[in-house]
């Protein structure tokens, strides 16, 4: 079984905001496979089982806002002794230019503190990271401020796109490797 995370922050408030294109991307794969996404009891998420080819895939969006994802599925993943290459991890990236995908086996957090707390709570960087591009910043705006606003309408319309083939990223990973998926995704921009 493989496991696909797409980071967020939980709550009608963050919804459509550039922080959370990571939960978009797997509520297109529930979509796309007829799936609903239902609570966890045990864990502080909410999942989703599909069947991509012959692989089983559980889509997770943890609950335990952003800079606590790895709180949330690192004692999901070690309760379905699942180990980190089963984990597919989809997130945004401020210093990715809008609209490109890049898809990475392994790596350090590159400030992201979503993927810092799985890092730290999994006790290694070797999973791999599908990062989806909301860049740049404008000058003056602060991060935080950043990632938490919404995308302008005309930047909505085309994120739709972006989603899109960030999902059929995720199942190359799944489903033909990372390298393949690397050969065919990374550092495409998405016509917006």
């Amino acid at each position: 079984m493989k496991i696909i995370a797409g980071l967020g922050n939980p709550g009608a408030r963050y919804s459509g905001t550039r922080h959370n294109v990571g939960f978009e991307v797997v509520d297109e794969l529930a979509r796309r496979g007829g799936v609903r996404f239902s609570r966890s009891w045990r864990f502080s998420i909410r999942q989703a089982r599909m069947r991509d080819g012959v692989e089983d895939v559980t889509l997770v969006k943890p609950q335990s806002f952003m800079n606590r994802s790895g709180q949330a599925l690192a004692p999901f993943m070690r309760r379905k002794g699942l180990a980190p290459s089963d984990l597919v991890v989809i997130l945004d990236d401020a210093e990715l230019e809008c609209g490109r995908i890049r898809i990475r086996p392994s790596g350090g957090n590159g400030g992201h503190n979503g993927l810092r707390s799985i890092i730290e709570h999994l006790g290694t960087e070797e999973f791999v990271r599908v990062r989806i591009g909301i860049g740049p910043r404008p000058s003056g705006h602060e991060l935080v401020e950043y990632v938490l606003s919404r995308f302008d309408p005309d930047q909505r319309a085309g994120m739709n796109s972006v989603v899109a083939c960030a999902a059929d990223a995720a199942l190359s990973v799944v489903s033909e490797g990372v390298d393949r998926a690397m050969n065919r995704f990374n550092n495409k921009i998405i016509e917006r």
